[in-house]
Formats: C-alpha cells, sequence, structure tokens
C-alpha cells in the first residue's frame, strides 16, 4: 500500500458523520476520541444571504455571502426542475463574497450552487433566487384628466405583474377628499372645494407580491368657474 493511500484512507466517525484520516493505514482506527480525530482538510463554501434576492429577465449581479470562497469559484442557479444557469460572470470579492451576474428568462425560483476549483461545493439548502417580472405600468403617465371643485371623481390607474399588485401614492398629493384604493387603483370620492384651478402632481408606485417596484407619475386639476365657481344670470 503506497503511503498517498495510507493517509487517504478514510473513516467516518459514527458520533458526528463527520470524515476523518487513518494516518496509519494499519485498518485500526486510531485510539482516540471522534472529538479527537484530525478532520480531513477539505473546506467547502457555505451559503449564508444573497442579495438582491430577487431580480427581473435582464441581467442582474447579484451578491452571495457565505464563507470559504476561493477565486476562481463558480456559481450556477439551479430551478426547481433541474434546469441549470450558469453565471454569466463571477467576481470574486473575497473567501465571504462572490459577485455573480445572470441572465435568467424564464419565470422560477432558483436554488444556487457554487463550487471551488477543487471541487468542494455547496448547494443552497432552499430556492434562495427569484427570476420575476416587474410591475408594467397600463395608464400613461401624466394628466389623468380634471374634475369641478366639489365633484365626484373616478379615476383609475393601472399596473400589470406575475403576481398581484397594490398601490400606494410615495411622493405628491391627491386633490383634497380624494383617496388612491391600494388594491383597486382606482382614485374616488368628493373633491373637497378649491377655490382656484389647481394642478395636483403626484407619483404611484405599484409593487408586486416580490417586492418589486415600478413608478408612474400623474396628475389631476381641479377647475373652478369664473369667480371661483359664479356664475352670470
Amino acid at each position: 500500500m503506497t503511503r498517498a493511500k495510507e493517509i487517504a484512507d478514510i473513516f467516518k466517525d459514527a458520533n458526528t458523520a463527520n470524515e476523518f484520516v487513518k494516518l496509519d493505514g494499519t485498518g485500526a482506527l486510531p485510539a482516540v476520541s471522534g472529538a479527537n480525530l484530525t478532520n480531513v482538510i477539505e473546506t467547502k463554501p457555505t451559503i449564508t444571504s444573497i442579495s438582491p434576492d430577487t431580480i427581473t429577465n435582464s441581467q442582474t449581479s447579484i451578491t452571495i455571502t457565505g464563507t470559504n470562497f476561493v477565486n476562481g469559484i463558480n456559481v450556477e442557479a439551479i430551478a426547481t426542475n433541474g434546469a441549470i444557469v450558469q453565471a454569466d460572470t463571477v467576481t470574486f470579492n473575497s473567501a465571504t463574497s462572490v459577485s455573480a451576474a445572470f441572465t435568467i428568462t424564464t419565470d422560477a425560483t432558483y436554488y444556487l450552487r457554487l463550487e471551488n476549483p477543487d471541487g468542494n461545493a455547496v448547494r443552497s439548502s432552499t430556492a434562495l433566487l427569484t427570476v420575476s417580472d416587474a410591475p408594467t405600468w397600463s395608464t400613461a403617465a401624466g394628466s389623468l384628466g380634471s374634475i369641478a371643485a366639489g365633484s365626484t371623481a373616478n379615476f383609475t390607474v393601472s399596473a400589470t405583474s406575475d403576481s398581484t399588485v397594490s398601490y400606494s401614492v410615495i411622493s405628491g398629493s391627491l386633490p383634497g377628499g380624494l383617496s388612491l384604493n391600494s388594491s383597486t387603483g382606482a382614485i374616488t370620492g368628493t373633491e373637497s372645494g378649491t377655490t382656484s384651478e389647481t394642478t395636483y402632481n403626484f407619483t404611484v408606485r405599484a409593487t408586486d407580491q416580490e417586492s418589486q417596484t415600478a413608478d408612474r407619475a400623474f396628475s389631476i386639476t381641479v377647475t373652478t368657474g369664473i369667480n371661483n365657481g359664479g356664475q352670470f344670470n
């Protein structure tokens, strides 16, 4: 038996299932407890987290945090159906950080697998990466129209995605008395009585269930009659 074979002779500790080297090559276990055995010098990478964890179909770089990364590491995404997508590029930042750019055309959830040049590898225990379409606005940006002061409003803004979309005003303000339905995108209410013609500018954010967002700017003009709504007889 060669010396290389002797030091490659491996057994498993029954208590921990860790692999250990038999240094004497005689077939007998060393007379020490499992806790004191010398662990095989075989360092596998680990995955702690990724950011972002949701991307679109366009090429996007994600940062993977973990341990025991080595320069030259390979990164791939594995769909739940087994399809494998190699990273377009991989940047080794440090032993605890790797950046991988992916272009993934199929919306799904993906496991990540990292393999060091020495063959040591890790696959995430859960599908950490989600590929999903961000919301797309159906309503054109700009003016939604006008209403007379004190009248009832009925406007709607709409966006679509591959999951349910919710709406919120993130800047500016609606005319007094009007509110945005976060589920439907309807803007309704009775205008509170502006005394001079005013254009209200505001931005609505559409957010899907994957927390992807799309913002769009709109306006509503409140009009008044001559002399603040007075009329000639």
